[in-house]
């Protein structure tokens, strides 16, 4: 046994310096400074730490580091620092050793980064507050002054990621639903286009297996097909580009899987109906550094003279790159075979920045540093500008940092001709407080191309707007309805804050001197009579409208402290005649209920029977889940379990939010409850087709209508038929049978 177990040893500690010795070569072949001894040194320490500790997945603990380590030198392309920050990013969190430890050994840089890498224990807001949006947040302070954090923090959730199969799945979905919600827009506003790809894919592959497995085989089924369309599309291109003596190299770009479903669910289309699943990457070298735009638009010219271009579709990164450096120019040909077919010019520089994002900067200057990096530090300082503001929770945070994440850009002009990037979406108000907190918290309006519009307009790209302020213009509450930016929102958020706790502060005092003239003392009991007698829901408010003069107090208010007496009385009463046994005794049934509630194992997969679903657990009413989809339970604070769909926009803000309560689910049904589902239909309006429909789904299958609203236009017909099913294969079956009609050119499941 002995022995067995020194050998196991012995090919465990091989396998370590293996990967460790693979890490080293990579980052050899890398052309950053060779730091080998601080790297060695890393290594060492971590292994040690981690020493006798397993993954789930079996292996010992430092092979994650390791993998961490290579993600972040190979795929991001960071040096000797951030490898070391990756070797070391769980010594703290789960081993003895501290912060100071860390910055003793290895020196402050290194440390502050594993700092921000530490995941927070017990969150600012209390039990109730997520502990993920905390982590999240505390990332993002790091983040600020040290965008290496969040490059290594999202090599550390790809690497888990590659490894979620060894998980539980409550665990699964919730690691898989905070990596759509937050680390792939992260990595996409970064410029990790690759890493965003595989992130999304494997978030969907863990969520819906199935559809995923679909997508993948029949993209398997038609590459021949892609193939053979690629080779006919590039070969007049290779001519042309060899023509010009160019030194050249096309890729064909397959669309991703989670893409493709998104697509699919967007516009309601089935796999067949996507035209773009190929684009086509024409990466070139540059004659020299100065020709590097023109080469792109050379190209540009060449090919479009070969197929006809689109008119609408040409997209030109390379003159305005992206705000995360991305640089390209994308047109739309029409292929031979009747298809538009995207094209991607790019230079070798601009196809690394795309691929690693702003670390490839460091890759092509000297010292790290660069100009370059402007619009970076301009969203940097937003994010930091939020987190300065004491955010009252943790979700909203959340919301707020992920406007911006998500938003695509546009370029919009000041008065004098300065080009600033927006987000998409965003209001003349965001652009007013993009130029300075002063200017928007005084703006009246908007001139946008001359044309005097409200604060609420939205901007459209190539805009040129100039802001109207005024003095007098105080802000007001309802610019929250129309504020999309995360900075003008905070903003506006803060200062109303400050306005209210000054309204709030005069209102106490307004109120003190009104009790007094009355001759009644101030206290708890006086103010929650005049907060009652107002419908406020608590002290404050009632003190803010007396403050910003929105109540007046009167004679009402006198009235109540002269009926005294009555008030009391009744309270005595219903106290004395014994009321509250009643009361006590759903109470105590609630207190029963908890505590058999509080029994749910969230580690186990819960069982979603005919029974469970009608006594014990609730249907999100904003998904309307049915038997057979992809769902899971999330235990709310009065301990009853919510069953969601996984796709669902409140589920993924749960799961990315409080993960802990997620739990994984089940559907253990016999056809015995019905569901409510709507069905969407479109087609070409014909006679009898009505008749049709209704037959299919009434007599054939059994199933009972419950409404049916269908509008014809022009000779084209859409309609939604909300119906009763038992689970989702009705759904399907109910879909392929509608689909085989004549006239009917869509059918899908909506929601409703």
């Amino acid at each position: 046994m002995d022995e067995n177990t020194t050998m196991k040893e012995k090919a465990q500690d091989e396998m370590i310096e293996q990967a460790f010795q693979e890490l080293l070569n990579d980052y050899l072949a890398t052309k950053h400074r060779k730091r080998v001894e601080i790297i060695t040194k890393a290594f060492n320490f971590a292994n040690q730490a981690h020493k006798g500790i397993k993954r789930r997945s079996g292996e010992p603990y430092i092979m994650h580091p390791i993998a961490v380590a290579k993600i972040v030198c190979n795929e991001i392309g960071l040096g000797s620092t951030s490898i070391c920050a990756a070797l070391l990013h769980d010594v703290v969190e789960d081993t003895d050793y501290t912060v100071e430890d860390i910055e003793n050994i290895f020196g402050p840089k290194i440390a502050q980064i594993v700092d921000g890498l530490t995941k927070i224990s017990g969150g600012i807001f209390g039990d109730q507050a997520s502990a993920q949006a905390e982590n999240f947040k505390k990332l993002l302070l790091t983040m600020s002054n040290d965008i290496r954090v969040i490059l290594i923090k999202i090599a550390d959730r790809l690497h888990n990621m590659r490894t979620l199969g060894s998980m539980l799945p409550n665990k699964q979905y919730k690691i898989a639903g905070e990596t759509l919600y937050i680390y792939a827009p992260l990595a996409n506003r970064l410029g990790l286009y690759k890493i965003k790809t595989e992130l999304e894919n494997l978030s969907f592959k863990y969520e819906h297996p199935e559809e995923y497995k679909e997508i993948e085989d029949k993209l398997a089924a038609t590459a021949a097909e892609r193939d053979k369309v690629f080779k006919e599309f590039t070969t007049p291109i290779r001519a042309q580009l060899d023509k010009m003596g160019l030194k050249y190299r096309i890729l064909a770009r397959v669309k991703s899987i989670y893409s493709i479903w998104n697509k699919m669910q967007t516009k309601h289309v089935p796999f067949e109906e996507i035209y773009d699943l190929l684009a086509v990457r024409i990466i070139f070298t540059p004659r020299n550094m100065d020709e590097e735009l023109n080469d792109c638009f050379d190209i540009y010219v060449a090919i479009s003279k070969i197929y006809k271009p689109h008119p609408d579709r040409l997209r030109d990164w390379v003159s305005h790159p992206k705000a995360n450096g991305y640089q390209a120019l994308h047109v739309t040909l029409m292929g031979n075979n009747g298809q538009w077919i995207e094209v991607q010019i790019r230079s070798e520089r601009m196809n690394d920045v795309a691929e690693q994002g702003f670390a490839a900067h460091w890759k092509y200057k000297e010292g790290g540093g660069s100009e370059d990096e402007g619009e970076l530090e301009k969203w940097l300082r937003t994010i930091k500008e939020i987190l300065d503001d004491p955010q009252p929770d943790a979700i909203d945070f959340l919301d707020t940092i992920k406007l911006n994440l998500f938003a695509s850009e546009i370029f919009v002009f000041t008065p004098k001709g300065e080009l600033k990037t927006m987000p998409q979406n965003c209001t003349a108000l965001d652009f007013a407080f993009s130029l300075h907190t002063d200017i928007g918290s005084h703006c009246i309006g908007a001139k946008v191309n001359h044309k005097l519009v409200p604060l609420s307009h939205k901007l459209q790209s190539g805009d040129q707007v100039e802001i109207l302020t005024s003095k007098a213009q105080r802000v007001q509450a309802e610019w929250m309805n129309f504020a999309t930016t995360a900075r003008a929102r905070s903003k506006i958020a803060s200062i109303l804050r400050k306005e209210a706790k000054a309204n709030q502060k005069a209102g106490e005092a307004i109120l003190a001197d009104f009790l007094k003239a009355e001759d009644v003392r101030m206290d708890d009991s006086a103010i929650d009579k005049l907060t009652h007698l107002h419908n406020f829901h608590n002290r404050e408010e009632l003190f803010i409208a007396i403050g910003s003069k929105k109540l007046i107090l009167g004679d009402a208010d006198r009235n109540v402290f002269k009926a005294k007496q009555g008030k009391s009385w009744k309270k005595l009463l219903s106290f004395s005649f014994g009321g509250s046994k009643e009361e006590k005794e759903p109470n105590e049934g609630k207190s029963a209920e908890k505590n058999t509630q509080e029994k749910i194992d969230t580690k186990k997969i819960l069982k979603l029977t005919e029974e469970a679903i009608s006594k014990e657990y609730l249907m999100a009413p904003c998904s309307h889940p049915i038997p057979g989809d992809d769902v899971l339970g999330y235990i709310n604070e009065n301990n009853q379990v919510i069953i969601h769909k996984r796709q669902c926009p409140i589920a993924i803000k749960l799961k990315s939010s409080y993960g802990n309560r997620i739990i994984a689910t089940q559907w253990d049904t016999h056809k015995e409850l019905s569901f409510l589902v709507t069905i969407y239909i479109k087609g070409i309006d014909a006679v009898g087709l009505l008749n049709e429909v209704t037959q299919i789904i009434s007599r054939q299958l059994n199933v009972n209508i419950r409404k049916l609203d269908i509008e014809t236009n022009d000779g084209i017909f859409e309609g939604k038929i909300q119906l009763y099913v038992h689970d989702v294969d009705d759904v399907r079956t109910i879909c392929n049978n509608l689909k085989q009609v004549k006239n009917i050119k869509q059918v899908s499941r909506i929601e409703d």
